[in-house]
């Protein structure tokens, strides 16, 4: 049977310390045809010389403009039927993409899938308040950087809400949710994501307001379904 290509869009910003470690988690992927796309959104550190520096990726720079500009630029530019996205700062393991498009050929009723993912503390950054300590010791289902997802997908869904600049995968999730998108979780760990003091999410107080905005958008989408509006 064919393979399905696969496209792996990684947004960068001012990345420099991760990427090399990031990229390499998906050159190392015993699963192939694959494309990696990496956007970057306007970086001011060396992030262009250290993505150069690996052979056989797309790169793409533009003006800064969020992660979720910086992921829709990497899905127009792909040409992958099935489409995956990597932070930055994470990595995969090595059977990452091998686990879920298995999932998916096994059902193909299923538009997308999910992987556990390991948090794992930057070594010298202290605890955020919202990781309890338990989420360092056990795996649980991941969220965007464990997708992979069936590219027809997104034209039901829509792309990432630019309105957003953090939580837009949780405004993504929620669309998702409310059209009925059928997903499976694989059981396996296919990413350590790292929590370090320049993730979007360590500090959450401006991403809260922009959490129940998505959260009440959703509803309004749901009650508006139920009367026929």
């Amino acid at each position: 049977m064919k393979k399905p290509f696969v496209s792996v869009i990684i947004p960068v910003y001012n990345g420099a310390r991760f990427i090399a470690e990031a990229v390499e988690s998906v050159c190392v992927q015993n699963y192939e045809p694959l494309e990696i796309i990496v956007v970057d959104d306007g970086s001011t550190d060396d992030t262009p010389m250290i993505v150069r520096s690996f052979q056989d990726i797309r790169y793409i720079r533009q003006a800064n403009q969020g992660v979720a500009a910086a992921r829709n630029t990497g899905i127009e530019n792909s040409r992958g039927e099935l489409i995956a996205f990597l932070d930055a700062d994470d990595y995969w393991t090595h059977d990452k993409l091998n686990i879920q498009v298995d999932c998916l050929l096994k059902h193909p009723h299923v538009g997308y899938t999910l992987g556990m993912q390991r948090n794992f503390l930057e070594s010298g950054t202290e605890r955020p308040f919202w990781l309890r300590e338990e989420h360092l010791l056990e795996e649980h289902t991941g969220f965007l950087p464990t997708l992979l997802i069936r590219r027809r997908i997104f034209d039901r869904v829509g792309l990432f809400n630019t309105d957003f600049r953090i939580t837009e995968d949780v405004e993504w999730f929620s669309r998702a949710e409310d059209v009925c998108i059928p997903r499976m979780v694989v059981p396996e760990v296919v990413l350590y994501r790292r929590i370090h003091d320049a993730n979007l999410s360590y500090q959450t107080k401006a991403g809260n307001p922009l959490l129940l905005r998505a959260l009440r958008t959703s509803v309004r989408r749901k009650g508006a379904k139920e009367s026929g509006t």
